[in-house]
């Protein structure tokens, strides 16, 4: 019986870095969905019932991405979440990734064999 591909949600306001994520994910066999912002990004989770999520920690004001993940962790958003982000180490000092229900979180820009290779382990894609 063939395993159903598994969706990953984009959620990100640059139209490029979801363009690149797009591509990597798509090449790897998953189902890709995108949002520019964080509203738009709440919508689609519910829309299209993604595996995992990949948001943009600094997207239209600076903290919306971890406003996201504390909203879809209060909905209990049974997926994996991952956070996107430029700002480097500091991030991880200053977030704290379990208190967000994040899975982990990608440095941008975000290396494709990490992506993938984490996103398969986590979703159990071979």
């Amino acid at each position: 019986m063939e395993q159903r591909k598994k969706i990953i949600l984009i959620i990100d306001d640059d139209p490029d870095i979801r363009s690149a994520i797009r591509v990597m994910l798509e090449q790897a066999g998953f189902v890709v969905g995108e949002a520019a912002n964080g509203e738009e990004g709440l919508k689609a989770v519910e829309r299209i019932k993604p595996d995992a999520v990949v948001i943009d920690l600094m997207m239209e004001n600076v903290d919306s991405g971890s406003q996201v993940a504390m909203k879809l962790k209060d909905q209990k958003y049974p997926g994996a979440m991952y956070m996107l982000s430029s700002a480097g180490d500091a991030v991880r000092y200053n977030i704290d990734a379990r208190e967000l229900g994040l899975a982990g979180i990608f440095q941008k820009p975000v290396d494709p064999k990490v992506l993938i290779s984490t996103l398969k382990a986590k979703l159990g894609v071979e």
